[in-house]
């Protein structure tokens, strides 16, 4: 085990500085060690423990300030951490094992080099199609075909172009973007007020309202953690735009989920009254692609003074790329993750077939950077008031990976085993086997790792209120 008197996890310390923290409380964060947990070339484990390590001090800290006392030791278990961090491979529904990637996603071969695509939404399948010229009911044969003759950067534009999602697979060291000029955390406070104190209570966000407008992983893996800690969470989809059920049931616990048109003037309405009542508002979505909404952070907090506004994106928040789509597994490939991840040679892969990493570690990890981020802007706001303004990104959290985390010599502790981290609960959705949540709780305060208080329902069918 990491002690707390040791010196601090330079990973973790690094976080922990950049989100704003006391580097007096580094001390406070001990790690229990597996053997062989998210195993890779990169510092995955170390990325993955540090932020999981943060996410858990953010909550110490705040439960702290609401009871009053001190900020207590926290010990996070790698092992629940490596497993948590492929929540979505261990989820089971009704025993049936979701498919996490479609047959049009992933590493194709092209004219002088490769190309990952992502086509796991019907729209994005459908948009990849079009834009090389391809039927619709085309199958990998024809898609490995279409892409061989073409240059990667070729494909890569065509298929933007088209609204779909390719990216060239970067070389090593080489990057699609500028990675030396994304942070890790962008955070600003915005206006003044009066401090707004929580009352103490048994869980650090209980009582605070959480408007979840995030998709697929990273996001909704913060308003699940926020959700674990007591926050009364809503997450709101259009009912035009489709999302996988299977990913909604793996990252849903703890939440009520509803159906929202924000371009109709109900919809609009409902959400300026969700607003006005909300603490934290999360969003997940390209840059500007929600101001048309009123949800331009400026805007929205000048309208409700003392918001925790919270945004993530894929590629950065500037720069040629900031607005395009993205995924975990494009921004791997796009700045040079996949080719350093590649497999040996020694594993008959001598084509240089890209590798990945051991889990989507840049959205996991994104997560848990931005529910602590929230918790410490909670904390500040109970201390002095005003809002709060967060950036990440998974390209951020991609260079923080390649260029800022050194690998920590690992050896002790038990090999790698996830059954002590996984549950069973019945749900609407059916019976599910999921993953245990990572974050820690001080020694004694809870009996085995923290649950969600409900599992995850169907999509869009709560009302959109506050409980």
């Amino acid at each position: 085990m990491t002690r707390s008197d040791a010196a601090p996890d330079p990973a973790t310390a690094h976080a922990w500085t950049t989100l704003g923290g006391d580097p007096a409380l580094l001390g406070n964060v001990a790690y229990r060690a597996v053997s062989g947990g998210l195993p890779a070339r990169l510092p995955v484990a170390e990325l993955a423990r540090a932020t999981v390590g943060v996410c858990s001090l953010a909550a110490a800290e705040l439960g702290a300030r609401r009871s009053g006392g001190a900020v207590p030791e926290v010990r996070v278990d790698e092992g629940a951490v490596a497993t948590a961090f492929v929540s979505e491979r261990h989820l089971r529904i009704d025993g049936r094992r979701p498919t996490n990637f479609a047959p049009l996603s992933g590493f194709w071969r092209a004219a002088d080099g490769w190309v990952r695509t992502h086509a796991n939404y019907p729209h994005h399948r459908a948009r990849l199609l079009a834009a090389l010229g391809l039927s619709g009911d085309s199958g990998p044969d024809e898609l490995a075909a279409a892409l061989a003759g073409r240059p990667a950067r070729a494909i890569q534009e065509t298929v933007y172009a088209g609204g779909g999602l390719a990216v060239a697979v970067a070389e090593p060291g080489e990057s699609e973007i500028p990675l030396g000029e994304l942070p890790l955390v962008e955070s600003r406070w915005i206006g003044e007020g009066a401090p707004r104190p929580l009352p103490e209570a048994a869980l650090p966000a209980s009582g605070v309202r959480v408007l979840d407008l995030t998709r697929v992983i990273a996001g909704p893996v913060a308003t699940r953690t926020l959700a674990l800690l007591g926050a009364d969470v809503l997450r709101v989809d259009s009912p035009g735009l489709p999302e996988d059920p299977d990913a909604h049931a793996d990252t849903g616990f703890g939440k009520r989920s509803a159906a929202l048109d924000l371009g109709a003037p109900e919809g609009g309405r409902t959400l300026e009254a969700l607003l006005a009542d909300a603490d934290v508002v999360v969003t997940g979505y390209r840059p500007g692609a929600l101001d048309r909404f009123g949800l331009a952070p400026d805007a929205l907090l000048e309208r409700h003074p003392g918001l925790i506004v919270a945004q993530l994106c894929a590629w950065g928040w500037s720069g040629p790329w900031a607005g395009r789509r993205g995924f975990d597994s494009l921004v791997q490939a796009a700045t040079g993750i996949a080719a350093i991840e590649a497999k040996a040679e020694a594993d008959a892969d001598a084509d240089g077939h890209p590798g990945v990493l051991p889990a989507q570690a840049l959205d996991h990890g994104t997560g848990y950077l931005l529910a602590a981020g929230v918790l410490r802007g909670l904390t500040g706001r109970q201390e002095v008031g005003g809002g709060r303004h967060l950036r990440l990104s998974l390209a951020g959290t991609a260079s923080w990976l390649l260029r800022g985390i050194a690998p920590v010599p690992r050896g002790g502790g038990p090999a790698y085993d996830p059954a002590p981290w996984l549950a069973e609960t019945v749900s609407g959705l059916g019976t599910l086997r999921y993953a245990c949540s990572p974050i820690a709780f001080p020694d004694g305060s809870v009996d085995g790792p923290l649950d969600w208080a409900r599992p995850p329902g169907r999509l869009g069918v709560d009302a959109p209120r506050w409980l």
